[in-house]
């Protein structure tokens, strides 16, 4: 729990589950297709309530903290956004129709925030006991960056993912959707998975991969678990609006996946030399905002330019 008490993390959790219950108890009760207006709402909404903790851990923790989760949470929001791409990739490939995709990010949600609990404590865990860990984090976060930046659009084909082949394997599924149903029952009475089952184990594959990148990235700015975890929560709880919001124009971004590179370079050169150089937190947030705005307005440009010669 690093230097905060149980009351700081049982009231944390309170809030968390309170805008959870507010989102998929009450405002979102029926899985529906949000329209861009309440999508938006919720997302503005949800980024004004991480802002505003952030002002309440200025108050109770002092500047140096306060700098260290806006940075943390600018980084996760980064890689979430990056997440998107995936989860629209991941929708088409399996012809999700629009009506059964928020349930799956419902749950794929709920799984992440439970996941990064855990993968969360064991890297504060490693840490603690195994400072060498950091140059492994620092090397993970350089390789992936690396490999991003040089990624060439591909055909993927997620059949030869390993969740898809070992759920095949071992559980009974049928090849036809049955609404936004995860299991069907057979008119003899037997019941089996529906291919959106087999979306949910990949979504929730591809989040456990995501956060390899993000947990070490944002231990890179803080060794605060509480900080770390309430910054990674705060970008996941917006996600299933942000994917709304952003889903019909994610392929205008074509610089923001060059910029999230840049930034998991940036903050792997940064664990891997902290031994030697010090690099202030301030100026890492100063880096990372940069980047995220240079890579976006590129993006816009060049969707501009592409409207006008189309045109």
């Amino acid at each position: 729990m690093g230097h905060h008490d149980l009351s700081v993390w049982l009231g944390f959790t309170g809030l968390v589950v309170g805008l959870l219950v507010l989102d998929l108890g009450v405002l979102n009760r029926r899985s529906h297709v949000l329209t861009f207006k309440e999508a938006a709402s919720w997302s503005g909404g949800l980024i004004a309530v991480a802002l505003l903790f952030g002002l309440f851990v200025l108050w109770r923790e002092g500047t140096q903290s306060a700098l260290e989760y806006y940075t943390g949470y600018l980084i996760e929001l980064s890689l979430s956004v990056d997440n998107l791409f995936v989860f629209l990739l991941i929708f088409s490939y399996f012809g999700v129709r629009a009506d059964a995709q928020p349930k799956v990010l419902k749950w794929g949600i709920l799984g992440a925030i439970v996941m990064r609990l855990i993968m969360i404590a064991l890297g504060a865990l490693l840490l603690e006991r195994f400072n060498w860990i950091i140059y492994l984090f620092g090397g993970i976060l350089i390789v992936t960056g690396i490999r991003m930046f040089m990624q060439k659009e591909e055909v993927v084909d997620l059949e030869r993912n390993p969740v898809v082949r070992l759920a095949r394997r071992f559980l009974p599924f049928t090849n036809s959707y049955d609404g936004s149903k995860f299991f069907t029952r057979t008119v003899t009475g037997k019941w089996l998975g529906t291919p959106l089952l087999l979306v949910l184990l990949v979504v929730e594959w591809s989040d456990l991969v995501f956060a390899i990148d993000s947990i070490p990235a944002i231990f890179a700015i803080t060794r605060d678990p509480f900080l770390v975890y309430s910054s990674n929560i705060f970008a996941i709880l917006g996600l299933r609006a942000l994917f709304f919001v952003l889903a019909s124009m994610l392929d205008k971004f074509v610089y923001l996946k060059t910029g999230v590179a840049f930034i998991l370079v940036f903050v792997g050169l940064k664990m891997t030399l902290s031994a030697w150089v010090h690099i202030p937190t301030l100026l890492s947030l100063l880096v990372i905002i940069t980047t995220l705005a240079t890579s976006v307005g590129l993006s816009l440009r060049h969707s501009a330019r592409e409207q006008r010669l189309a045109a």
